[in-house]
């Protein structure tokens, strides 16, 4: 089984700095694309950005040019340095990767658990 396990949540004031790292675990031959999503309080689940193995990268319009993805890939690790944070920044952060095992050769898609990023003064 493959486990995505998210770090780096946490209350910070508008304006300031946080990372957030997942580490992608079990039998891995390649992951393909390594993202992350977020979800506000009765919001539905959005993209923040995203990288494929190759190292393109997609970003939403809400945080481009503030928050930075960039992955390990010897790690299967992917991190998000998230700057000049605001209120509308406040969701659960998610990880999601497309893994490649030899069970699921075309990739499955996995999600991390979440991790809590609170923007308030």
């Amino acid at each position: 089984q493959v486990q995505l396990v998210e770090s780096g949540g946490g209350l910070v004031q508008p304006g300031g700095s946080l990372r957030l790292s997942c580490a992608a675990s079990g039998i891995i031959f390649r992951i393909n694309d390594m993202g992350w999503y977020r979800q506000a309080p009765g919001q539905q689940r959005e993209l923040v950005a995203a990288m494929t193995s190759g190292g393109r990268i997609n970003y939403s319009d809400s945080v481009k040019g503030r928050f930075t993805i960039s992955r390990d890939n010897a790690k299967n690790t992917v991190y998000l340095q998230m700057n000049s944070l605001k209120p509308e920044d406040t969701a659960v952060y998610y990880c999601n990767a497309n893994v490649v095992t030899i069970m699921s050769p075309s990739g499955v898609d996995y999600w991390g658990k979440g991790t809590l990023v609170s923007v308030s003064s």
